[in-house]
């Protein structure tokens, strides 16, 4: 993405978020990141935001909107979520209306909010998870809010036809980022497991997957596909 495209990421501030913002800044493009937290980069327009929050839909278009005039294309990456212990029977609804207001809810305002400035050449592109297509216990909330992205995405795939905007979900298996880290109660044992359970023996660096999401960005003949970039994670 070159000359006046901008890439506008939701959780860029560490993270998958972060490399992707990086990614593209270094091939050219400006940088928006839509946090809680700063990121610091160099090219990147940080805007402090609580994306589960739905004020935010009234205090974000005022500071977001300026900063995309003139800009085409622009890649809008959904990578912000929130992973919490819980299961299909002890899940309350606002537990869940929690996480599916930041993981799902956030993206389809965005997507909202963007439209109009969506032009030809223009992407989004959704982070889902290996777990986007299959469960694992103790993660209900997650699971379902990572299977409703691919929804939300193949929906997105017919609603944009013929506007000339890609639409894609790149579906990381077990990636180096504080979540994951947190995640695992930052315990040394189990994450050799975790990395163990990669073909390759190790987990996935941040990096890799924002040069999926940039190939993703700009390849057309993608639009509507889903990208498992898991280094041939194990079923078990």
């Amino acid at each position: 993405m070159k000359g006046s495209s901008i890439a506008v990421v939701t959780g860029g501030s560490a993270g998958i978020g972060r490399a992707v913002l990086e990614r593209f800044v270094r091939a050219g493009a400006r940088g928006v990141n839509l946090a809680r937290r700063p990121s610091g980069l160099p090219g990147v327009v940080d805007l402090s935001v609580d994306l589960a929050d739905p004020a935010w839909e009234n205090d974000l278009p005022p500071r977001l909107l300026p900063l995309l005039d003139g800009a085409e294309p622009i890649c809008l990456v959904h990578n912000a979520a929130v992973l919490r212990e819980d299961t299909a029977t002890n899940l309350t609804a606002a537990a869940l209306r929690s996480v599916l207001e930041l993981n799902v809810v956030a993206p389809a305002a965005l997507n909202r909010l963007l439209d109009a400035r969506l032009v030809p050449g223009s992407s989004i592109v959704y982070i889902g998870s290996t777990l986007s297509e299959i469960g694992v216990p103790g993660k209900a909330s997650y699971v379902t809010s990572k299977h409703a992205i691919l929804g939300l995405m193949r929906a997105t795939c017919q609603d944009l036809a013929g506007r000339g905007v890609t639409t894609v979900a790149v579906c990381p298996g077990f990636t180096d980022t504080e979540m994951l880290r947190a995640h695992l109660g930052h315990d040394a044992a189990r994450l050799d497991v975790v990395r163990e359970r990669s073909t390759f023996g190790r987990l996935i660096d941040p990096e890799e997957i924002a040069d999926v999401v940039a190939f993703c960005a700009r390849t057309p003949v993608l639009h509507g596909a889903v990208i498992h970039a898991n280094l041939g994670q194990k079923a078990s």
